[in-house]
């Protein structure tokens, strides 16, 4: 079966959005706790829809002290980013973060013995004002999380051995413990995980797994 890309939608009661930024920050934070990066990799704020040119882009790489030497902190605090980013609030922006997150993975390659690493992927989150895109957010949410591939959750184009099996669960279980945490810190009182193709994650791994409800 083909890949999809995956998503956390979050909602909040009667958001302000002054209280915006807080809910990003939190959400943010969760990834360090669960197989992420502490640290913010870039963002991007769009303004009145996805189609428009971005208005705001920070990319926060190694930092290089005055001295030359390379600072021990990649990316920017998850706060700093999101007050940078925020600066100036309008209802009508997207507010989109980039993270790394690790997961289980296999790496195979040319005369190489297949092995399970831990691969970095870089993770969107996004914080929508209430009229962006037209009120996009009553679909999805008023902060998005893009995870990418949902491949390693599944894992459906290999055979799954013991091995194989025990890395998608842990993969699975780091993702399940992800939600559970941001959506505690962030105080969101309703969430979906969905996919474009709009099939259940769940139904699927239970298929794959061959798990019983």
């Amino acid at each position: 079966m083909m890949a999809d890309t995956l998503y956390l939608s979050l909602w909040y009661p009667n958001l302000r959005l002054t209280a915006l930024p807080d809910k990003l920050v939190a959400v943010l934070e969760a990834f360090a706790k669960q197989g992420g990066e502490a640290h913010v990799y870039s963002a991007t704020v769009w303004p009145l829809s996805w189609n428009e040119s971005p208005v705001f882009e920070q990319v926060w790489g190694r930092r290089i002290s005055a001295a030359g030497d390379a600072a021990a902190r990649l990316g920017a605090e998850p706060r700093a980013a999101v007050e940078e980013a925020m600066e100036l609030l309008h209802e009508d922006y997207a507010y989109e973060f980039q993270i790394g997150w690790s997961l289980w993975e296999l790496e195979t390659g040319a005369g190489l013995d297949a092995r399970w690493v831990r691969e970095p992927r870089l993770v969107r989150v996004t914080g929508f004002g209430p009229l962006f895109d037209e009120g996009t957010f009553e679909a999805i949410g008023h902060i998005r999380i893009e995870f990418g591939s949902d491949a390693p959750f599944l894992e459906e184009d290999r055979e799954l051995d013991p091995v194989a099996a025990r890395h998608v669960e842990e993969n699975v279980r780091q993702l399940v413990e992800l939600v559970a945490v941001a959506e505690k810190a962030s105080g969101a009182t309703a969430r979906i995980l969905w996919s474009e193709l709009g099939e259940s994650l769940a139904q699927r791994l239970a298929a794959r797994l061959g798990m019983r409800n």
